[in-house]
């Protein structure tokens, strides 16, 4: 019986790129998160270097990782440590990320998850409970459900700003 793949066999195996789509104001409030509301300042590098490991080898062989944030304004203490983290996170993995007020993506057909996009060919949705926690993943590959959620991604990337020139409110 074969199992589904991993999101890290996923994103192991892109070949041209991997899109992140993340549309929440919060996540689960977890150890890190509660390290870093307490005023400790940690270098994310360090705490997470598997994800500095996967990102820069699928960057490094060629794979685009953007990464979009859909956030409300003012923005939640949350998204404000994912802001801090995401310079010595996500760029210095290779990322490119940008920011999209939420009150600019009124006028956009969004998915109701946030997502991962794999080579326009497979999505993974993340599911999350109310509080944040992540309650599971789901793959999916039917053309239709893949064309909504990269049709999605280009209109939020078009539309967001560089991390490098969001101020966040």
């Amino acid at each position: 019986m074969a199992t589904e793949p991993t999101f890290e066999d996923l994103i192991r195996s892109a070949q041209h790129s991997a899109y992140h789509l993340e549309m929440r104001d919060a996540y689960g409030l977890d150890d890190d998160y509660q390290e870093w509301e307490s005023g400790n300042r940690f270098d994310p590098a360090e705490r997470w270097p598997w994800w500095i490991e996967v990102a820069s080898a699928s960057v490094a062989r060629g794979v685009a990782m953007h990464r979009a944030r859909i956030v409300s304004e003012p923005i939640s203490r949350y998204i404000r440590y994912e802001y801090e983290l995401t310079s010595g996170h996500n760029v210095k993995a290779g990322e490119v990320v940008r920011w999209l007020p939420r009150r600019q993506a009124s006028g956009l057909a969004l998915p109701g998850n946030d997502f991962w996009l794999f080579d326009g060919t497979s999505v993974l949705f993340n599911h999350f409970a109310g509080d944040g926690t992540m309650t599971g993943e789901e793959l999916v590959t039917d053309p239709a459900v893949v064309e909504l959620c990269s049709s999605a991604f280009a209109a939020v990337w078009e539309r967001a700003i560089p991390h490098e020139e969001y101020r966040p409110a």
